[in-house]
């Protein structure tokens, strides 16, 4: 999904299609340092995921590969990816790419994921990132635009995330891994997960308000925000974690649909 967004993000940064031979390179180099940085996550990480469901099938906590294996594999992939958007692309888009990898993959993984239960909020703005850097590696620029793409997925990881861990509470508080549900409960949780989807509901509004894009994308975002704010209220008048998993499941389509909205919209209008 990360991918996605940037590519959508290089494809809204101009108005006719570069080489498909450069968008296919610098999604290279960006998908290998974003693959690195889950790798580095996943060695960090390697003894809580083991005793997680949701993450003990993972190759380090099935011992299909060693932790110096997986570091060496991170270092090399994470280089590899650097030079290319050096070399190929441009040295915003490697600068920023880096950023997100040292935020998602040592800020948060190390520090703020048991830090505090606000970890998904601030840890979020690396995860925001691709469309922001699908966006440089076209224009060598930090447009308006591209930050309101990251502005949407940095308030959609909030209310995504929470419903995962909503039905994952007791495996975080088993790592007294502090997530919301388990420092502040299942029911003030809910009630942010709603909050936020209504923040959302709000900012997916904004590139049709500053021209970005056009009624498409406006019917796109009202008909598929309103569902998500839907799903939210449902869950947080529930008593079946089945309902976290559903509205975790849904956020996954949402915010793939919004951005091939704002790309259906982009290409109908210019045709």
């Amino acid at each position: 999904m990360m991918l996605i967004c940037a590519f959508v993000g290089m494809l809204l940064a101009e108005e006719t299609v570069r080489s498909f031979g450069y968008l296919f390179v610098a999604l290279s180099g960006i998908a290998l340092c974003s693959a690195s940085a889950a790798a580095i996550n996943q060695v960090i990480d390697r003894n809580t995921d083991a005793s997680m469901t949701r993450t003990d099938q993972r190759p380090l906590p099935k011992g299909e590969l060693s932790a110096t294996h997986a570091s060496v594999f991170a270092f090399v992939i994470g280089v590899i990816g650097a030079l290319i958007l050096y070399f190929y692309v441009n040295t915003l888009t490697m600068i920023l790419t880096i950023a997100s990898l040292i935020g998602y993959a040592f800020i948060y993984t190390i520090y703020l994921k048991r830090a505090t239960p606000q970890n998904i909020v601030i840890g979020g703005l690396a995860g925001a990132a691709p469309p922001l850097l699908g966006w440089a590696s076209i224009t060598n620029t930090i447009d308006p635009y591209a930050l309101l793409l990251v502005l949407i997925i940095f308030v959609w990881t909030p209310p995504h995330f929470w419903a995962l861990a909503i039905y994952r509470k007791d495996e975080y508080a088993k790592e007294s891994i502090p997530m919301l549900p388990v420092t502040h409960g299942i029911v003030f949780t809910k009630l942010q997960i709603v909050l936020y989807t209504i923040i959302l509901f709000i900012v997916s509004l904004l590139p049709y308000v500053v021209l970005m894009s056009g009624p498409i994308y406006l019917y796109s975002a009202l008909i598929l925000s309103s569902i998500f704010l839907y799903s939210s209220v449902k869950l947080y008048f529930s008593s079946d974690d089945e309902d976290a998993m559903k509205t975790f499941q849904f956020s996954i389509y949402y915010i793939f649909l919004i951005f091939l909205a704002l790309l259906v919209d982009h290409f109908i209008i210019l045709s």
